[in-house]
């Protein structure tokens, strides 16, 4: 089974498959005399195959000419093709086929696995690790990673799940308690176990022609999505809150802001979004001055 980033690639990979598939022949008629066993001829080895790529303009708003293959894919072209398409990894490994995204540092910065790992922090010279957490649903997410902090170096994220501290297991525990235990832990080695972002996903999007992907959004909210759109292609809801772009927190930037980073984020956009309601009780009682001050909103290494 191929898994795709976005609709996109996978129809985009489907056309290349077609073309570089070996056109079919038909078998050769059968002899057969009295005297002689049935005789076949076998198919020539010879296969003609398609050179001229067919335009996506009217299927999705954008153009794929051989021209524009052979300036940005030129693996894709018949002489060299591979009939494999560009892969990335996915998600626990899995390899995705992206013959349009495969390029986009995107994938790598936005990538959300659900996994879990371990990190090991130690504090500043402020004795803080620069964190603030929110218990939800009985689990406790990070609701602000601090710019420059030592939690923004360990990469914690705006919705990852703390399941341990040092050994413990917070399951249950309030937001002030964890918080008391992080306090109290000692400057070096604090050991964390996370669980990436289990109420997120990112859906890959491509800007047609006119450059846009098809959504509206108000206090990063999404509000409508436009028919005919890569948004409505890829399944973007309304009612969720756009957490990153392109990997870039996003969380207490203004809407006008946000759209900037969109329009100069290339051709191929990656969105993480939450659902609005998961994401009220994490920022519930949160300070917006506190958040456009101290968030974390650098743009992550691949």
């Amino acid at each position: 089974m191929s898994l795709y980033p976005s609709l996109e690639d996978m129809m985009v990979d489907q056309m290349i498959q077609a073309q570089s598939s070996p056109a079919p022949t038909s078998p050769a008629p059968l002899t057969m005399t009295p005297a002689e066993s049935v005789q076949t001829t076998a198919p020539s080895s010879s296969t003609s195959m398609m050179v001229t790529y067919p335009g996506l303009s009217e299927y999705m708003g954008m153009e794929l000419t051989e021209a524009v293959i052979r300036e940005n894919m030129p693996e894709y072209l018949p002489a060299i093709a591979n009939q494999q398409g560009a892969q990335v990894t996915g998600v626990g490994g899995v390899a995705m086929v992206a013959p349009l995204s495969g390029h986009s540092s995107a994938l790598a910065k936005a990538q959300v696995s659900h996994g879990v790992r371990q990190i090991v922090l130690c504090k500043d010279s402020n004795n803080k690790i620069g964190l603030k957490v929110k218990s939800v649903n009985k689990g406790v997410f990070v609701c602000l990673v601090a710019k420059g902090s030592p939690a923004a170096l360990g990469g914690l994220r705006f919705g990852d799940q703390i399941l341990q501290v040092n050994g413990v297991n917070v399951a249950g525990y309030s937001s002030d308690k964890v918080h008391d235990i992080l306090k109290k832990a000692s400057v070096n080695n604090i050991s964390m176990v996370i669980r990436d972002r289990p109420f997120e996903r990112t859906l890959t999007l491509h800007k047609d022609s006119s450059g846009h992907i098809g959504f509206q959004f108000k206090d990063g909210k999404i509000t409508a999505i436009a028919v005919d759109t890569s948004a409505a292609r890829n399944g973007l809801l309304v009612d969720h809150n756009l957490l990153e772009v392109n990997g870039q927190n996003v969380v207490g930037i203004k809407d006008k802001e946000i759209g900037n980073i969109i329009d100069q984020g290339g051709d191929i956009i990656t969105v993480t979004i939450i659902p609005t309601t998961i994401y009220s009780l994490i920022m519930k009682n949160m300070s917006g001055s506190v958040i456009k001050k101290l968030m974390d909103h650098s743009i992550p290494d691949v």
